[in-house]
């Protein structure tokens, strides 16, 4: 079954992160209080929704609680993100990402509850996305608007199989450059040692391929 996510905000930061969630094949929810950004949205998100999420009524209408995970990417309106927030988490939602506006902000927002909380100034739309769809995804590193660098976790599905088995480059088109293995860093990697469950494989590819290995491989 595909994930569902709600995104509230539809400003940049929100708005790329409906865009990268759409592009991984997620079930996406756009929610803003302003309806010409909901109408720019319309044809990209699953459902765009004008809402006001400060009202408790208004997100038990939209089965808020049925989301596998909420982003509130609410703009500069500190008041709106902090009661979305508090809204969210009092109607059982399982994970809640925060855009923070400061350092203040985000300290408000782990004391209420906030599952993870970024700052749009550091954290790029599209590695976050990375991070919240996979939990096998540690870190992601964009390279150009097409090519990427991803840090995954090597799970109970690849764990004991070896690059050739795997055979990635053919398959995905993408290649595991290194290793980490505890401390030790394996470059150019031995095509027959088996991987090691909890081992972190450093990949390197265009999204598009990275994301068909991820759906396949890291989502067994």
């Amino acid at each position: 079954m595909k994930s569902e996510f709600a995104v509230i905000g539809l400003g940049r930061f929100g708005g790329s992160i409906v865009r990268s969630l759409i592009e991984q094949g997620m079930e996406v929810m756009a929610i803003d209080i302003n309806e010409e950004r909901v109408n720019e949205f319309a044809s990209v998100a699953t459902q765009a929704v004008i809402a006001d999420t400060t009202d408790e009524n208004v997100l038990k209408n939209l089965g808020i609680r049925n989301f596998d995970h909420v982003i509130v990417a609410i703009g500069d309106n500190i008041q709106s993100s902090i009661l979305t927030t508090i809204i969210l988490k009092e109607l059982g939602v399982e994970h809640i990402t925060v855009k923070a506006q400061n350092d203040y902000h985000e300290k408000v927002l782990r004391k209420i509850g906030a599952d993870h909380v970024v700052h749009p100034e550091r954290d790029m739309g599209r590695r976050i996305a990375h991070y919240i769809v996979s939990t096998n995804v540690l870190d992601y590193l964009e390279l150009s608007e097409e090519y990427s660098i991803v840090e995954v976790i090597v799970n109970d599905f690849l764990a004991g199989r070896t690059l050739v088995e795997l055979d990635v480059r053919a398959k995905y088109g993408i290649n595991i450059v290194a290793i980490k293995r505890g401390k030790e860093i394996i470059v150019s990697p031995m095509a027959n040692d088996p991987l090691q469950m909890n081992d972190i494989l450093i990949i390197i590819g265009a999204d598009t391929d990275i994301n068909r290995f991820e759906k396949k491989m890291l989502n067994q």
